[in-house]
């Protein structure tokens, strides 16, 4: 029925040599004359699955304690070979560790989507509960025999449906668009898939007529579960996960060493080092539970923060508020770039921005000199300078981190340092540690700390002092000290929700 290339056919697969008892056809003179390579199932994900399910149909395949199978008479034919839905949930529920119907519908759906039974008149590889008709597949079709057709296989299957002119054997919309789309892939050689299928058709037509019903079903089934319908999973595409599992390698083997799949590594890795698959999942048990331990929010308190955040900013954006001056996005006057050079005040609403948070105030030029100043009349500018120096650091050349990080070692945090920071205990001690092997991320502790610091304490005091008040107030634009207040509370909860 269906043939497979002629580089592919190195080898054929197992197939039935006679009737398998239960109704149904395969091998001989009378199944498909298929050709595929004999793969090594073992090295197949879901070997062990299929297994499993195979052994589970050969018992419902049994004679007598099987699912009851039998040829039913309709009003102008026979349909042989098929159960319905209602004798298979029961045979599950009366041979399986089934509890109930839910479970015997879930166990027949996995069943029946890898393609070891399906429904004789419908596409949709499912199993309903009631009275229709399903057929079994014959072995020579099942997956565990793993091999996947071509899209040469596929395009003579239906060429060769559209010679059969019967109901039964119409195509789907589609499949007639996949062979519309075949049809011009393999457009050159569309000849000798037409031979083919020719060819196939004249044999199908010399079977016995109940045969071929249940031969045509089997085919068709196959192609419904490697060629799914759309809205339905292909069963028979491995896993991305699996796959990058299989091509991973493993530490200390090499490529061509028996057990490991794709594993290749450098041969100096030592026996010791080896990752044994008990190390593996301990290490994605680890991993899942530090994913449990992030702190989570509701959607609405980070839609509330976006949304209290778009609005402060508002004012801001220049493509909503215009500016004093023009908008240099819509007109080509250099004006807005220099205004620093031609304004003699600082305009208020920049100020007003300098109260929405720390780093607010420290990306902005002026705003930076004039914190500076406060924190030197609250003796605390080595913060401000420490913090700096540790920013400036991670931007360094490799060559020059090493000088740097002993400058900020020996002027902020070494017992006799000239300009000593007030860190914990905890944030020194770890300093400490990272500097037996120093690095550019080496004062990133202290820092945390000493930002933390200045945003709780120093950046509050700033906002509320008569400095910052009299310099607004000084501006072009006079803003109350109640709407200061007002700022601060928002950005203290904003950061609240985002830390």
């Amino acid at each position: 029925m269906v043939t497979m290339s002629s580089e592919r056919s190195s080898g054929r697969r197992k197939a039935d040599t006679s009737s398998n008892g239960r109704g149904e056809v395969g091998g001989g003179g009378a199944g498909p004359n298929m050709q595929a390579p004999p793969p090594a199932a073992e090295d197949t994900p879901n070997h062990l699955v299929y297994k499993k399910m195979e052994q589970i149909i050969e018992k419902m395949q049994d004679e007598a304690t099987g699912v009851p199978v039998k040829t039913v008479k309709s009003f102008m034919s026979k349909i042989p070979s098929v159960f319905t839905g209602t004798d298979l949930i029961m045979w599950m529920l009366k041979n399986l560790d089934v509890e109930d119907q839910a479970e015997a519908l879930h166990l027949g759906h996995l069943m029946s989507a890898h393609g070891y039974f399906f429904p004789i008149d419908d596409h949709m590889l499912t199993i309903k509960n009631d009275n229709t008709f399903y057929r079994f597949q014959t072995p020579y079709f099942w997956p565990s025999n793993c091999w996947e057709p071509e899209n040469t296989d596929y395009a003579v299957y239906l060429c060769k449906r559209t010679m059969q002119n019967k109901t039964r054997l119409e195509l789907a919309d589609y499949e007639a668009e996949n062979l519309a789309r075949l049809q011009k892939m393999f457009s050159r050689k569309w000849e000798f898939i037409f031979m083919q299928a020719e060819a196939q058709s004249k044999v199908d037509k010399k079977r016995d007529k109940l045969e071929r019903k249940v031969l045509d079903s089997q085919e068709r089934a196959f192609w419904d579960v490697h060629r799914p319908m759309p809205g339905c999973v292909n069963t028979t595409e491995i896993d991305i996960k699996k796959a990058c599992r299989m091509n991973k390698p493993v530490p200390g083997r090499s490529r061509h060493q028996p057990g490991v799949a794709g594993g290749c590594s450098s041969p100096s890795n030592s026996e010791v080092e080896l990752i044994t698959p008990a190390d593996a999942i301990k290490k994605h048990i680890a991993t899942l539970r530090q994913r449990l331990d992030r702190r989570n929010f509701k959607l609405s308190k980070v839609a509330e923060a976006y949304i209290g955040y778009f609005e402060q900013y508002v004012e801001y954006d220049y493509f909503f508020t215009a500016p004093e001056l023009p908008s240099p996005w819509v007109s080509d006057s250099p004006e807005f770039w220099d205004q620093e050079k031609i304004a003699k005040e600082i305009p208020a609403r920049r100020v007003k921005r300098w109260a929405f948070s720390l780093q607010e105030l420290l990306q902005d030029s002026v705003g930076r000199e004039h914190f500076i100043k406060f924190l030197d009349k609250e003796f605390s500018g080595e913060n401000l300078k420490f913090w700096e120096a540790v920013q400036q650091l991670k931007a360094l050349p490799q060559k020059d981190v090493q000088d740097k990080v002993d400058e900020i070692w020996t002027e902020f945090l070494a017992p006799d340092a000239s300009c000593p920071i007030n860190v914990d205990s905890r944030s020194h001690e770890a300093t400490k540690r990272n500097m037996e092997n120093p690095d550019r991320w080496s004062f990133d502790v202290a820092a945390a700390h000493v930002y933390h610091l200045m945003k709780t304490d120093s950046y509050s005091r700033y906002l509320r002092s008569e400095m910052y008040k009299d310099f607004l107030n000084g501006s072009k634009k006079k803003t109350s000290v109640k709407g200061i207040r007002s700022i601060v509370s928002f950005s203290a909860r904003k950061e609240t929700v985002t830390s």
